[in-house]
């Protein structure tokens, strides 16, 4: 019996499903499935790593290079032959979408604090999409579901095991941020540093977002076990908002 297919976060969902050439034969047609789509989308369009994309879709990092060979090659087919391209959602049940996140989760795990430190990683007014590079992080203070404050602070020369320690020290309670690896997750959640992840667009608007509950994030199932190099089923069947051990 094969095994069932592994659940894959799917962040967004094509507007248009048919792409048609100008002389084209409507009867030898390529179709991309809809995680195709989105390893094309993390890859080549948010630039992130294949680390970074199989985290962000729950799936194995060699699942993302074997679902990117295939995906260029169906692109490639439709380029050089002209040939019409079709996105398929694929098997029902296998993908689910972004959830919303809101503010109170961070709140069930600051104890008695009445100030909320929210770090987002930062360039030009956008959420730095790589979080292990970005240049510096903005963080904003939260009381009441109000920011209070708000600063830009540098953080270059720092690794992703050193940026636990840099926003620990900061007093960060929780990060929005696009990419980041599963190493990168788990240095923060040993910090009790929550993580909402696959977050793109401005840094300010995520965290309205965020204290109005109406944060998009890309989220991955949980559990306390290390995820080797290829796929598994985990025993801890449940989703949550973040990612926080």
């Amino acid at each position: 019996m094969a095994r069932p297919k592994k659940k894959r976060n799917i962040s967004l969902f094509p507007t248009s499903s048919e792409f048609v050439a100008t002389r084209c034969d409507n009867r030898n047609k390529v179709s991309l499935s809809i995680d195709e789509f989105e390893v094309i989308k993390l890859l080549d369009y948010e630039n992130l790593s294949q680390e970074e994309a199989a985290y962000r879709m729950n799936v194995a990092r060699t699942t993302v290079t074997s679902i990117y060979d295939k995906a260029r090659k169906k692109l490639a087919n439709f380029l050089i032959e002209g040939r019409r391209l079709v996105i398929q959602n694929g098997d029902e049940g296998v993908f689910k979408g972004n959830v919303l996140a809101s503010i109170e989760i961070i709140a069930s795990n600051k104890g008695e604090l009445t100030i909320m430190r929210i770090a987002v990683p930062y360039e030009n007014g956008e959420i730095f999409q790589h979080f292990g590079r970005t240049p510096a992080f903005k963080i904003y203070d939260v009381e009441d579901k109000k920011i209070v404050k708000s600063e830009i602070l540098s953080c270059e020369g720092n690794g992703h095991a050193a940026l636990g320690g840099w926003l620990t020290a900061h007093h960060v309670n929780a990060v929005i941020c696009g990419g980041i690896g599963a190493g990168a997750i788990g240095v923060l959640s040993g910090a009790n540093i929550k993580v909402f992840t696959g977050v793109i667009g401005k840094a300010d608007q995520a965290i309205k977002n965020l204290i109005d509950g109406t944060l998009e994030c890309g989220l991955s199932d949980n559990c306390d076990h290390h995820h080797e190099e290829h796929e598994h089923e985990c025993e801890c069947h449940h989703e949550c908002h973040c990612h926080n051990k």
